[in-house]
């Protein structure tokens, strides 16, 4: 609307005018991250894991404690990023009992890696015991060196 085909030409009502034209979503900041990304990113630094190398595999060790192997997804994305992720919901309250302190963690783990170029994403499994998930990928044979080919001098 504008207010000056009405005859009112004031500065205050030049502010009421822009005020009146912000969008409806300026409250977000224009490069904010979603709150899917801020989501994971939390899930991500609250998943501690170990990685050990040995002559024919990489090894990924996470504590995912409570959890069913159902519960666990282990991806593989990009043909390179191996993607670990689970998670844990709230246990619901039973009639007249109610937490007195919560100190578990609840909530979403997840983990992504980027593999070495050695690693064989075909060749990938992942075991589940006693709360510790391991996922074992094995590492492709190192290439053949390439022989050393003759050339044959010829007079001319």
């Amino acid at each position: 609307m504008d207010f000056r085909i009405m005859g009112l030409d004031s500065p205050l009502f030049h502010t009421i005018q822009h005020l009146m034209d912000i969008p409806d979503d300026a409250d977000k900041t224009p490069n904010a991250p979603s709150r899917a990304y801020v989501r994971d990113a939390k899930a991500m630094a609250a998943t501690p894991a170990d990685i050990r190398e040995s002559p024919n595999s990489y090894e990924f060790i996470i504590d995912m404690p409570g959890l069913k192997s159902g519960d666990i997804k282990v991806q593989v994305e990009d043909d390179n990023v191996l993607l670990i992720s689970a998670e844990r919901k709230r246990e619901e309250e039973k009639e007249g009992a109610k937490y007195v302190r919560m100190e578990r963690r609840v909530g979403k783990f997840m983990r992504k890696f980027v593999l070495p170029e050695n690693a064989n994403t075909d060749a990938i499994s992942a075991v589940c015991q006693d709360g510790v998930l391991r996922v074992s990928v094995q590492k492709l044979p190192p290439p053949e060196p390439k022989k050393a080919k003759t050339i044959e001098v010829k007079i001319a």
